[in-house]
């Protein structure tokens, strides 16, 4: 399951007038913890802006699903329910959760949200569907995971049983020699007579 971090970037755009101004934006991206989350953003605000920028806030985000559009404008946070049975108790359990879909406008989102969630077999309803803050969003493409993913051809092989274990610890020191003098105080075993 992928968890998605939400982060806020504060930096400087040149506008369509052609004025510098400080935009905040938020911006959605896939990572593996608060860290990988810190440096990704780090790495995609690098290749969208040359100015200097600022990460002003990282939180895990509450989605947990993206449905993706080429030709959409916009990207829109919609909150289904699910109505679930709890057997133990035996009631009605409604399950939130909240899906991000990108469209040009609320109709088109939320048509692309029932294409998006037509493979679910339980029942839902959605609930609300509004404009979100986020500007994009970067999951984890190919080449991404590729370099996370350390594959078992790479990892370290064992010695044979063939070659010489080391030795952990070097014995040669002469804070040993106190101890060899300690050989004379151990008890021998007689074998009864028979």
């Amino acid at each position: 399951m992928q968890t998605w971090y939400e982060c806020k970037v504060k930096y400087l755009k040149i506008d369509q007038g052609g004025y510098e101004r400080k935009i905040n934006d938020n911006y959605l991206l896939d990572a593996v913890s608060f860290t990988d989350a810190e440096a990704r953003i780090f790495q995609k605000m690098q290749e969208i802006t040359s100015a200097e920028f600022q990460v002003m806030n990282i939180k895990k985000s509450n989605l947990t699903e993206i449905i993706p559009s080429e030709n959409g404008e916009w990207w829109y946070k919609a909150k289904i329910s699910i109505i679930t049975i709890d057997e133990e108790a035996g009631k009605e359990k409604k399950v939130n959760q909240y899906i991000l879909v990108m469209a040009d406008n609320i109709e088109h989102a939320l048509k692309r949200l029932e294409e998006g969630l037509s493979y679910m077999l339980v029942p839902y309803v959605c609930t609300s569907i509004q404009l979100s803050t986020i500007a994009d969003v970067f999951p984890y493409d190919d080449v991404e995971l590729q370099d996370k993913v350390v594959s078992v051809s790479q990892a370290p092989e064992a010695a044979p049983d063939n070659e010489p274990n080391e030795p952990l610890f070097d014995t040669t020191d002469d804070q040993f020699d106190d101890y060899a003098d300690d050989d004379d105080d151990e008890e021998t075993l007689e074998q009864p007579e028979e």
